[in-house]
């Protein structure tokens, strides 16, 4: 299954996130398939920055986000499938 997830960078008690799409089996930091965002909760107000094309194409073929990242698209705008 391949999710949408955040993957964590920075230093030491500095974190910020990239959203990338990767199989769920990987570590949190592992392997990746595709970069599609960055999110930096440290800045006031936290800063989300979304290749949405990208994301959309993922979502239309079946990878799911998880639910901090459904949290952070929703307060982005992009519309997620309901099913």
């Amino acid at each position: 299954m391949v999710k949408i997830r955040l993957t964590r960078m920075g230093a030491h008690k500095r974190p910020f996130y990239r959203i990338v799409v990767t199989d769920s089996r990987t570590r949190r930091d592992g392997r990746f398939l595709e970069i599609v965002g960055n999110y930096d909760p440290l800045k006031e107000p936290s800063l989300v920055k979304l290749d949405v094309e990208k994301i959309k194409k993922w979502l239309g073929n079946g990878a799911q986000p998880t639910d901090i990242v459904k949290k952070l698209l929703q307060r982005a705008g992009v519309q997620l499938q309901t099913a």
